[in-house]
């Protein structure tokens, strides 16, 4: 397994990447001609269907992986009521849509990133433990955006008890904002696999969900480089911690997330083979 794993959050919306006019059933097949994993949000709004999976898997090489987030329903993002059946029900659905992830090893990990409301409760300490349980044969990772969980009093529970369940800590880079919001707490709490999610640190726009544009302002940031040394740094602590790390980039509001996982390749000296051919060294023989 590669020891970093550098990618992006999506493909449809990294126009550096693209030839201009490239349609977007074909993006995917572009993207995997630069990074080696990217993170799956389709999952988030709807159980995909496996046809999907299996396309997305024709359309990727052999070494490839997906984070894939887990479905808005499952983590509480709608506020829905549900039996106990259902909620069952809709657990065994998800999970058998990502049998063709898992049989093509393309499967990194199933990321449950937490409402902002989700808070550390008894109640949800539970949920977590029975969410490990229900889905005891997968890669889970978990991201909070609650800052409850890293307060001084339950910051060593809380690391305890994704230790306990081998989840995968999803650390977070983002602007300290209030509630809504967690520090980078640098702590592999599997001896896998960690996920590293770049939110930008764009304080001002953080908090702004309630207005039309939200999206395109939470994540505009563009990091600079001081601050992805610092991120090469952590990283090659966290490499003697935990067998392998995911950063993937999530502040494309201005664009900006492929051009920064290209410049982290860089500082961090890796380059990947094995990936799709670009699209000028289709007819490259090699040859010189």
């Amino acid at each position: 397994m590669r020891k970093i794993w550098i990618g992006v959050t999506g493909w449809g919306d990294h126009d550096t990447l693209y030839e201009p006019g490239t349609p977007s059933q074909k993006k995917l097949t572009s993207y995997a001609s630069h990074f080696p994993i990217v993170e799956l949000d389709a999952a988030f709004y709807a159980i995909q269907p496996a046809r999907n999976y299996e396309k997305w898997i024709k359309e990727t090489p052999e070494n490839f992986s997906f984070v894939v987030k887990a479905y808005n329903k499952m983590t509480g993002h709608h506020r829905e009521k549900m039996t106990s059946e259902e909620v069952r029900e809709l657990f065994t659905a998800y999970r058998e849509s990502l049998q063709p992830l898992i049989e093509a090893n393309k499967l990194y990990a199933v990321l449950f990133q937490f409402p902002p409301w989700f808070d550390v409760r008894k109640e949800h300490v539970q949920k977590i433990r029975w969410i490990r349980k229900r889905l005891h044969d997968l890669p889970l990772a978990i991201e909070f955006r609650n800052q409850s969980w890293f307060s001084e009093p339950y910051k060593e529970q809380t690391l305890s008890l994704l230790q306990e369940g081998n989840w995968i800590h999803s650390i977070c880079d983002e602007p300290q904002a209030g509630e809504g919001s967690v520090p980078t707490v640098l702590e592999p709490t599997n001896k896998e696999k960690t996920i590293i999610r770049m939110h930008g640190r764009n304080a001002h726009g953080w908090n702004k969900n309630g207005r039309e544009d939200w999206r395109e302002v939470r994540f505009l940031y563009n990091y600079n480089e001081e601050e992805l040394l610092q991120w090469q740094e952590w990283i090659n602590g966290l490499l003697k911690r935990t067998e392998s790390v995911a950063m993937l980039f999530n502040n494309n509001s201005g664009g900006h997330a492929a051009d920064n996982a290209k410049q982290m390749m860089g500082l961090m000296g890796v380059s990947y083979s094995g990936l799709n051919p670009r699209q000028m060294d289709l007819f490259d023989t090699g040859e010189s």
